[in-house]
């Protein structure tokens, strides 16, 4: 299934505890990019996301951002560094005498003094917290990856008609491409009429010139090309697997043949026809950009 590389999602549940939230959004890139954004504390959770998106998405710039709350009591214990408690009595003690200061000293204004007091929380069940998140997870990608698919239907869609568009041109380009070769002889028959009286005339340096301006202006080999192209833009568009990569080349062939057509087409309607198919292929080349 063709799918957008432009999507977002998000999703927010309570699991045991923690209240998660999932956000992520996707953007055009050439390759897979992930960043990721976690509460403090929680970076070890950053590889198990990272192998779950590289499973999700093929292709596209992708930024996640992971809340975690917690919505019940959690265990915590306060601990008291003694030896720097008691450095900071003893401190205060000796300048109080040195300085001739009142030496009231407190319970609470010790424990204001940097990492007197120090709180510790009941250690996480790191597995249990990736199994939560990752449920959450799910969801929010579920509701990013059918925003792709939808677009992705539009992008298919719209390749499709151009893909026709293309396909008619290169019929109408094969049949004028013989008139032009004709009009051509019967404009060179002419002037050599003109040029040479009858005695001199040679039909067959006529034939030699038709076929040397015949192998120059033959666009034969390039439209057997572009509707073999078209016919493969066609089957990669019905796959379930991410082509984005693949049509952008295939984009770029297309683009190759077309440039050719024109650069060979000494006849004016061809040379329309050519500049048209030019301009529809580089308008599948910007929407292909946007295909995982």
């Amino acid at each position: 299934m063709i799918k957008s590389m432009t999507g977002y999602g998000r999703y927010e549940q309570t699991i045991d505890g923690w209240l998660i939230g999932v956000e992520v959004k996707s953007v055009n890139h050439r390759y897979l990019e992930y960043t990721a954004r976690f509460p403090k504390g929680y970076g070890f959770l950053e590889n198990k996301l990272k192998s779950f998106v590289q499973h999700k998405i093929a292709r596209g710039k992708v930024d996640v951002t992971v809340t975690i709350e917690h919505v019940c009591d959690t265990q915590l214990t306060v601990q008291v560094n003694e030896s720097l408690a008691g450095g900071y009595v003893q401190a205060l003690k000796t300048l109080a005498q040195q300085y001739h200061l009142n030496q009231e000293i407190d319970a609470a204004s010790i424990a204001n003094y940097p990492d007197v007091l120090t709180v510790h929380k009941e250690q996480e069940d790191e597995e249990a917290l990736w199994n939560a998140v990752q449920q959450v997870a799910e969801t929010a990608f579920d509701h990013m990856l059918e925003m792709r698919e939808q677009e992705g239907a539009n992008l298919k869609q719209d390749l499709l008609k151009r893909a026709e568009d293309i396909d008619r041109m290169v019929k109408e380009i094969e049949m004028r491409s013989p008139q032009t070769v004709e009009e051509y002889k019967e404009r060179l028959q002419a002037r050599m009429k003109e040029l040479f009286s009858d005695s001199e005339y040679n039909e067959s340096r006529l034939y030699t010139e038709l076929i040397l301006f015949t192998d120059k202006v033959s666009v034969a080999e390039e439209t057997v090309r572009l509707r073999s192209h078209i016919g493969q833009l066609k089957t990669m568009l019905e796959s379930k697997e991410a082509v984005g990569r693949k049509l952008d080349f295939l984009a770029q062939e297309m683009n190759r043949e077309a440039n050719t057509i024109l650069s060979k087409s000494s006849d004016l309607a061809i040379s329309d026809k050519a500049i048209a198919l030019k301009t529809e292929v580089e308008k599948i080349r910007e929407q292909i950009q946007n295909i995982e």
